[in-house]
């Protein structure tokens, strides 16, 4: 084996060792659960969160006896969300 080859065992053995080293750190974090989400699931969160609040106003309105110009004002709040 020449000088050449023994160069190029020795780059590909760490650049394999590199991609598999980042490949099992990636899996571990997918198991910890700290893989970053996609677009899709992050606007489904933040459209749940807003249904949310929009479900808890609308509890608050029906379940409290105040007067009508307050539940006027909470269902244009709801109209302006």
């Amino acid at each position: 084996m020449g000088p050449f080859s023994m160069v190029v065992a020795i780059v590909l053995i760490a650049t394999l060792g590199k991609i598999f080293s980042e490949r099992y750190k990636a899996l571990g974090r997918e198991q910890q659960g700290q893989i970053v989400p996609p677009a899709d699931l992050i606007a489904a969160r933040d459209e749940i969160r807003q249904l949310k609040e929009r479900v808890a106003v609308l509890e608050r309105v029906i379940t409290d006896n105040h007067g009508s110009h307050d539940l006027s004002r909470q269902i244009d709040e709801l109209r302006d969300r």
